[in-house]
């Protein structure tokens, strides 16, 4: 458990920094290929929508553009692992895992190779491109598969952190990113470690659990509640898999009443992963933010999260809603 986050300062100003989690990827790609010449980017066909360009840019000996193949591009990121590189592979989630799950199954995960599977444009925030694009069953995808390590940052620097992290682990790792800019949470002390949470705010009356950009929106609702004497810890959990078992239950214990957010059907994602945890170690009462057994559609960010009860007001209402499941 990481304490003391050093979050910006602007985290909940209305001039809070915008960036979309998948250009701390372009970022952080570029950095671990420059510290490590194994580095390899595979891309279908959706090289700048990515930011896989980036890397492409520095490294063209080393960037391979497969184009419309995310089947094929699992399969070759496999042999090029077995050879010693340490590819990343990048298209949308939809398409990967989406579309290529049966090569990442048998190819990567059965043979626990050091693959890092990037799924962007995650989440219904994707916004005008509709329920095609909109992955919203990721998570549930990659984390039943054995060997696979999930992460979910909650922001571009932390996305920056997950490649780092990705690059050194041992077999198969997948990382959500967004498409939409999202404000900037952590700074470059926030710590991040695969398989630890951060405690972004405390509190003991209820704990807001969650991963990704929606983590902003449980701090706003956090602020909005203890106006009204609601204490919520909030709590970022970017690495899915392996999971903080010892936060989770933690916070079960202090505050007795949980929260989960997600930008994800909540059945199989992170609310479901936080429910084993709570179900196996101190049971309490629970309440999920996320798709409810639906496809999105199109429309802007912020009119799908407020239409879907993905938004800050929405979890306030969870929050008093198992607040008063707490107390009876």
């Amino acid at each position: 458990m990481n304490k003391n986050a050093h979050l910006l300062a602007s985290t909940l100003y209305k001039d809070v920094p915008m960036a979309a989690t998948r250009d701390g990827y372009g970022i952080g790609v570029v950095e671990a290929g420059t510290e490590d010449e194994r580095v390899v980017v595979l891309c279908a066909d959706l090289t700048e929508s990515t930011r896989s360009q980036q890397f492409s840019n520095a490294f063209p000996k080393r960037f391979i553009e497969m184009g419309v193949a995310e089947q094929n591009m699992a399969v070759v990121a496999t042999g090029l692992a077995l050879n010693g590189k340490i590819p990343f592979i990048a298209t949308y989630a939809v398409f990967s895992p989406g579309r290529n799950w049966d090569q990442i199954r048998i190819s990567a995960c059965y043979n626990n190779v050091h693959i890092i599977f990037i799924g962007a444009h995650a989440g219904i925030s994707v916004g005008p491109d509709g329920a095609t694009h909109q992955a919203m069953e990721d998570i549930a995808l990659t984390r039943t598969l054995p060997h696979m390590t999930v992460l979910v940052p909650c922001d571009s620097e932390e996305a920056r952190k997950a490649v780092h992290a990705a690059k050194d682990a041992k077999g198969p790792v997948y990382i959500r990113l967004g498409r939409n800019a999202t404000p900037k949470i952590t700074s470059e002390k926030t710590p991040f470690t695969i398989g630890k949470a951060q405690i972004f705010k405390e509190g003991n009356d209820v704990a807001i659990i969650g991963a990704g950009p929606i983590i902003h929106s449980a701090l706003v609702a956090a602020r909005t509640l203890a106006e009204q004497g609601i204490s919520c810890r909030v709590i970022n959990m970017p690495s899915i898999k392996p999971i903080d078992a010892d936060t989770i239950e933690q916070a079960a214990r202090d505050c007795k009443a949980v929260v989960t957010v997600e930008e994800h059907q909540i059945m199989g994602g992170v609310g479901s992963a936080i429910a084993e945890v709570i179900a196996q170690t101190y049971p309490v009462p629970m309440e999920f933010i996320g798709m409810h057994n639906s496809f999105g559609e199109s429309g802007t960010p912020e009119e799908l999260l407020k239409k879907y009860r993905m938004d800050a007001p929405a979890i306030e209402e969870a929050v008093r809603k198992v607040f008063k499941r707490k107390k009876t």
